[in-house]
C-alpha cells in the first residue's frame, strides 16, 4: 500500500506543535513510504504575520520591553529582601480575597532594590487599583511602580 504524505498539510492546533507518529510508513521525496516501521513527525507553527484577530503577535510589547528603561522580570534583584517582598506580594494577589482574574494573578511583580514594578495585563480598573494598593502596603507608598495594563476586548 503506498500512502502519501504532504507535511505541508500538516499544521499545529492553536499553537500546540502536533505530534504525529506514523507507523509503518517513511517519507521519501515529500511522500510516504510504508517500507519502514516507525517514524515520528513534529510539526510546529510558523509565526503569524499578526493579521489574525486572535493572534498572540506581541512584538510592540517585546519592542518596547527591549529598551532597557522598562522593568522586566530578569531585572528581579537576589537579595534576600528583594526576592521576600517580591512573595509576598505574590502571596496576597494570588492567595488573597480578591478573587483576581488568572491574568491579575499572573502579573510580573518585579522588586530590585526595594522598588517594586507592577507589569501584565489584568482585566479592569477595580484589579488594577487593588493590586496596586496591595504592593504599597507592603512595600510602601512610594515604592511601587504600576505599569498594570487593562485588558481591552477587541
Amino acid at each position: 500500500m503506498n500512502k502519501k504524505i504532504k507535511l505541508a498539510n500538516l499544521v499545529s492546533v492553536a499553537g500546540i506543535p502536533l505530534v504525529l507518529a506514523v507507523s509503518g510508513c517513511q517519507i521519501k521525496n515529500g511522500t510516504a513510504d510504508d517500507s519502514s516501521t516507525n517514524t515520528l513527525f513534529v510539526v510546529t507553527n510558523s509565526p503569524g504575520n499578526g493579521t489574525n484577530s486572535n493572534s498572540a503577535d506581541n512584538s510592540q510589547n517585546n519592542a518596547r520591553d527591549r529598551n532597557g528603561v522598562n522593568q522586566t522580570p530578569i531585572d528581579q534583584g537576589n537579595s534576600s529582601a528583594d526576592i521576600q517582598l517580591t512573595q509576598q506580594i505574590r502571596k496576597l494577589v494570588v492567595n488573597g480575597t480578591n478573587n483576581f482574574s488568572v491574568a491579575a494573578q499572573n502579573i510580573k511583580i518585579i522588586t530590585q532594590n526595594g522598588q517594586v514594578t507592577l507589569r501584565g495585563p489584568v482585566e479592569n480598573d477595580s484589579e488594577k487599583t487593588s493590586i496596586d494598593a496591595l504592593a504599597k502596603s507592603a512595600a510602601g507608598e512610594n515604592n511601587v511602580t504600576d505599569q498594570l495594563e487593562v485588558k481591552t476586548n477587541p
